[in-house]
Order: structure tokens, then C-alpha cells, then sequence
């Protein structure tokens, strides 16, 4: 039997490792899952409390508002102000979406049809690439610039100091696409901290992607789902605080990493009033929102748990410092992120040719320990292998230890 708008779609190779990861355990094996980013981070107590109490009210059972209650678009309003300094009017600049992948997906439906193109990062979170084509556009990858496999000089501009020197070498790939892509891409969709690469951007190059936005007419689509999970000092931009950017950009911001509220796919797009209008639109004929009690949990943690992802931010920056100081000890070295919750590690010359997928399999059966390999971030990502770290430093030393043992078995093999 046909199947419309998922014939086209590879193997999901994420499954392949868990899948391993699985038999490995019903065998008896304790697996270090360092593979899918689900974080295991507790939400907010005053979250939990507030959901508890919502979730008794019998009015909240019922339909809540597509576009989410006025109190929380309200509390991201003010958030975006005390955040970044950006005003937004919560009745015209900010959808909620159940999740950012839901509002991603359905962004490109309003933005996209067929005889469109969209650029896109390459490697990238597979949702990226797969929106556009779910809506019947083309998408062209443009290479972003990241350390090279075998742990060759890296590419990628770093965070000198705390704050992000430009992107030169992918902002010149988008302009080398732009410039030979026809028709002209009506979408770039973008990602800082990026994920799986864990690249940063500042102000100043948001700032030139803007400009050349407004120049050629073209929308920009930011995911900002690491927002608020950077370390060292380093402060992500919001797209937003460019002058002007509302003229041209939408941005997509999250609960998900930044309070550890995954499961309650939570999150908002904000930005120019007719794109979001245009969302709103749509999604008042496919959902009826979130769960209202979540909707009211999701505002009271905004509202009351400020200083929470600054919490959550020193759990992952420990578990960063196990990794890649292990790894490096162990004879990988990798250098540590700057944002997200993920490391994005060049697989070691001696073993790179074996490629990420066998390489990621080979971790699990001989190290025990599960990652996602780079192939399934689209093209550029094979030759690495993304760590999630979202187990706690004891059992990242454990996997560490285990990695060692099991490189040191493939070499004298």
C-alpha cells in the first residue's frame, strides 16, 4: 500500500540503536544511555504542585484555547522582556504550540507548499529537515561548519571568552545557497545552540542573517530550543533582539530543556504578528490545545521558577565536565560545548572509517554504553556521534570507563 508524505522517508536509524540497546538490557546488560535527549531532570516543584491543583477543577477538563490562554502568553511576554529585553504583544506575537516540534511542523504547512525551498542546516535535528518536506518543499542543506571527524582541526568559530565569534564559514554557505538555489528559498530555518553540533552564534551574526533577510525577502524560522542550556558564561541571543527582526523572523521557544518540562510539550512562537496569525489560524482547525491545566502549570513556572533553568543548567554543565574531561583522558578528545545538553563527538581516526551507524552499534554491544549516531542528522553528520547527557555523572564515569576498555579491544583487534 501507498502511503503520501511518508514513502520518502529513510529508515530511522535512532531505532536501530535502541533497539540494540533493548536486547542488550532484557539480556541483563546495564546500558549507559547516553543516546535519545530526554531529559531526566525533575520539572519545577511549584509546577507540579500548580498541575496537581489545576487537574482537580472539573472546568479545566474541558476545551482549552488552540492559541493558549492569555495568562500564558502573558508570562512569556514578560519572560522575553525580563530575558532579553524584547517586548511582544501576547496578543498578536505569541501562539502556544504543544510542543516545538507540533509548531515547527505546522509553521512550515502555512509558510511552504510544493515549488518552494527552504534552506536548511546540515547536519540537523531531523525535524528541521523533514518539516519543509512534510509541507511539499524542497530543501537544500547548507553545510555548517563543525569540527572535522578523526579530530582534525575544527572548522567551527568558538566561544572565546563566553561570548560567540560569527559563524563565517556557514553564513558564506547560505549565501553560496542563496545564490544558487532557484526559485529563491522563501525559508531558512536555523538553530543556535545548535543541536547536534552544539555550534554558537552572537548577537552581531544574527544580526547580519537579519539584514540579509530583509534584503531578499525571505523568513527566518529559529528554533531556540536551547535558549536557556549554555555554559561558561555564554548568553544565547534571541533572533528578536535584532532591530527589526520582527519584520522578518519567528522564533520558537520551549519549557522543554530549559524548566525540564519534555512530557508536557509546552512550548510558543513568537515573533511577526502575520506569521503568527497565520499559525493561530491553522491550528484553530486541527487542536484545541494544550491540556488547561498544563497551560496553567506551564504560566505559574514561567512566573515563579525564574531562577530554575539556571539549576538545571549547573546539572548538565557537571555532566559535560565527566564526559568530555573523561573521553579526553581516556584518548578521545573532545572539546566541550558551550551550549545545549548534548556533545558532538568526532569519531577517533582509527576507527572512522567504520562509520557512525556501526560505530554507534559497536559502543553499545562492546561499551555498553548507547549514543545516536551522526548519520541520522542528515547529511555531515556521519563520522560523529552525539552524547545526550542525561545520565548523572557516576554512571557517565561508568560509560567512560567502559568506552576505554571497549577502544582499546577494537585497536588491539
Amino acid at each position: 500500500m501507498e502511503f503520501r508524505r511518508i514513502n520518502g522517508l529513510p529508515p530511522y536509524v535512532f531505532a536501530q540503536i535502541d533497539s540494540l540497546k533493548m536486547q542488550a538490557r532484557r539480556a541483563g546488560v546495564d546500558v549507559v544511555d547516553l543516546g535519545f535527549g530526554n531529559p531526566d531532570i525533575p520539572s519545577p516543584d511549584v509546577a507540579v504542585e500548580k498541575m496537581a491543583e489545576a487537574v482537580r477543577n472539573p472546568k479545566n477538563h474541558r476545551y482549552s484555547a488552540s492559541r493558549g490562554i492569555p495568562k500564558l502568553r502573558q508570562a512569556v511576554a514578560d519572560l522575553y522582556l525580563r530575558k532579553f529585553g524584547v517586548e511582544l504583544d501576547y496578543e498578536s506575537e505569541i501562539v502556544t504550540t504543544i510542543g516545538a516540534k507540533e509548531g515547527l511542523s505546522h509553521l512550515m504547512w502555512v509558510l511552504l507548499g510544493p515549488g518552494d525551498t527552504a534552506l536548511v542546516p546540515s547536519p540537523s535535528y531531523p525535524i528541521h529537515i523533514y518539516a519543509p518536506l512534510f509541507a511539499g518543499a524542497d530543501v537544500r542543506h547548507v553545510r555548517l561548519g563543525v569540527p572535522k571527524p578523526g579530530g582534525e582541526e575544527a572548522s567551527i568559530v568558538p566561544v572565546p571568552g563566553g561570548s560567540a565569534a560569527p559563524e563565517e564559514e556557514f553564513f558564506e554557505n547560505l549565501m553560496e545557497a542563496w545564490e544558487s538555489v532557484w526559485p529563491k528559498p522563501r525559508v531558512i530555518v536555523i538553530s543556535f545552540p545548535h543541536n547536534p553540533t552544539t555550534a554558537c552564534v552572537d548577537l552581531a551574526w544574527m544580526t547580519r542573517l537579519v539584514r540579509f533577510a530583509q534584503e531578499h525577502e525571505v523568513v527566518l524560522v529559529h528554533d531556540f530550543a536551547y535558549s536557556d542550556t549554555a555554559f561558561d558564561g555564554y548568553k544565547p541571543p534571541s533572533i528578536l533582539q535584532v532591530p527589526g527582526a520582527k519584520d522578518v523572523a519567528v522564533e520558537l521557544y520551549t519549557l522543554t530543556k530549559s524548566f525540564s518540562m519534555a512530557g508536557w510539550r509546552v512550548a510558543f512562537m513568537v515573533g511577526n504578528k502575520e506569521i503568527v496569525g497565520a499559525l493561530t489560524k491553522l491550528k484553530s482547525y486541527l487542536d484545541y490545545g494544550t491540556f488547561q491545566p498544563i497551560q496553567i502549570a506551564a504560566t505559574v513556572a514561567m512566573n515563579e521558577a525564574g531562577e530554575y533553568p539556571k539549576e538545571v543548567n549547573e546539572i548538565y554543565q557537571s555532566r559535560r565536565d565527566a564526559l568530555c574531561d573523561g573521553l579526553t583522558r581516556a584518548g578521545w578528545p573532545i572539546e566541550k560545548p558551550k551550549g545545549t545538553m548534548f556533545v558532538w563527538a568526532p569519531i577517533p581516526a582509527p576507527y572512522k572509517e567504520m562509520g557512525s551507524l556501526e560505530f554507534a552499534k559497536y559502543l553499545v554491544s562492546e561499551a555498553e554504553v548507547a549514543t545516536s549516531p551522526g548519520v541520522g542528522f542528515g547529511p555531515g553528520g556521519d563520522g560523529f556521534v552525539r552524547f545526550a547527557l542525561i545520565e548523572n555523572e557516576k554512571r557517565i564515569a561508568q560509560g567512560v570507563r567502559n568506552i576505554k576498555k571497549a577502544l582499546t579491544k577494537l585497536e588491539e583487534g
